[in-house]
This record gives C-alpha cells, sequence and structure tokens, in this order.
C-alpha cells in the first residue's frame, strides 16, 4: 500500500509530492542514474531535457528489471550542474516527465552541485521505488 502524505501545513505540491507512506511490499533503491547509454557514454552533450530523458530511461530499466514500473517510485534525488538550466528547461523537463511518470509525482528533492563523474553529465537522478 502506498498512500500520498499531503500536510495542510504545507504548501500544495506542484510537480512533485511531499511524502509517501509504504506499507508491506519490497524497497528498490535507485542508484544514480546519469544520461549514459547501453555503452556508459553520455548523450546529449549540452542538452539537458534529453539528458533527462535519457536518465528517465535508464531508471525506468531498473524498475523493469526489478518487477516494478516508473509509477513505483516514491522519492527521488535530482542532481543538476545549474539550476538555472533546469529552471529555464522546466516546461520541456515537465513535458517528458509526464510522457514517462503519467500524472505520478515522487517526493522529490533537487540539488544544485558543482560537478558529476563523468564530464559531460548534466543530470543525475537516484531515488527509492516501493514495489506492491
Amino acid at each position: 500500500m502506498k498512500k500520498i502524505i499531503t500536510p495542510p501545513e504545507l504548501a500544495p505540491p506542484r510537480g512533485f509530492n511531499h511524502g509517501f507512506l509504504c506499507e508491506g511490499g519490497k524497497t528498490l533503491f535507485l542508484a544514480g542514474q546519469d544520461a549514459g547509454d547501453e555503452t556508459g557514454n553520455i548523450v546529449c552533450h549540452g542538452d539537458i531535457v534529453g539528458q533527462y530523458e535519457q536518465v528517465v530511461k535508464n531508471l525506468q530499466a531498473v524498475c523493469v528489471e526489478a518487477g516494478g514500473t516508473l509509477q513505483d517510485i516514491v522519492k527521488m534525488n535530482i542532481y543538476v550542474s545549474d539550476a538555472k538550466m533546469y529552471t529555464d528547461h522546466l516546461k520541456e523537463l515537465s513535458l517528458v516527465h509526464r510522457n514517462y511518470f503519467g500524472k505520478h509525482y515522487p517526493a522529490t528533492a533537487l540539488f544544485e552541485i558543482t560537478g558529476f563523474y563523468q564530464e559531460h553529465n548534466l543530470v543525475e537522478i537516484e531515488g527509492i521505488a516501493y514495489l506492491d
């Protein structure tokens, strides 16, 4: 069972949820996924939207392999090299998100960091999924 938690004393969430309460089932911990393709090479250099889509595809592959879907992700941490670039492309990023997640919004945090392991990477996402 997954229940979305939205405390009345917090602002209504937009594009994320404040929390999920999960009981029973299995927990899947998703390692940080970058914009690497099947050979590990970063795709879409300089294109945060294209890289975000590759990251989501990588998360989806892990979820499916474990017997779940992207809609099972209850927590995501998004790491970006440039928060302004991320917010400047928020509309396009939201379209990619909805294309893969539908109307499902995990509890999410966004962090701007100084660098990634792979030089041309712009975004990485790690998370937790709850499989019923």
